[in-house]
């Protein structure tokens, strides 16, 4: 049974090394998650020293699930929004490691920060996902609204534009 569970910042930066090889994994399989090919583990660990940081001034949430021990999978909420927005966070970079997928991992990422961002005081939750992409056809199942499209709004991994498919949830 997978482990899903909150880190702390301490935790986020001794975790660097697996969230690192999770993200080269999700980018080699052409996840548009920000990132460009050849994109290696070592390239993810600034990325991940920012998120700890973030996590530590309280404006990131990051989870992770993990399968006998090992970080398989996380995903974040950003809950640091302007003065007007504070019942918004934005869900970023959910991601799994391709060895991993097809075990509902997703969904106990998403129900775990969902529930974690309502804690929070979150009433509203949004994300952004490359259109045409494995990660699109899952937020419909997990009752996520779709928005509309903005087309051009990134690059494939590999190279060329991505159009991206926004999302909102309420959380009651």
């Amino acid at each position: 049974m997978p482990d899903i569970r909150t880190l702390s910042a301490e935790e986020t930066r001794a975790a660097i090394p697996a969230l690192s090889e999770v993200l080269a994994d999700c980018v080699a399989g052409g996840a548009s998650v920000g990132f460009m090919q050849p994109y290696a583990p070592e390239d993810a660990e600034s990325y991940w020293h920012d998120v700890a940081d973030a996590v530590a001034a309280g404006g990131n949430l990051l989870l992770v699930a993990e399968l006998g021990g090992s970080i398989v999978g996380t995903v974040q909420v950003g809950a640091a929004q302007m003065p007007n927005q504070p019942h918004r966070g934005d869900l970023k970079k959910l991601l799994v490691h391709r060895s991993a997928r097809g075990r509902g991992l997703a969904r106990l990422l998403m129900d775990a920060a969902e529930r974690e961002a309502r804690k929070r005081g979150k009433t509203l939750l949004v994300l952004d996902t490359a259109t045409g992409s494995d990660a699109e056809a899952i937020y419909p199942r997990l009752g996520w609204e779709r928005v509309g499209v903005i087309p051009d709004y990134a690059l494939w991994p590999q190279g060329g534009f991505c159009d991206t498919t926004l999302f909102y949830k309420r959380l009651a």
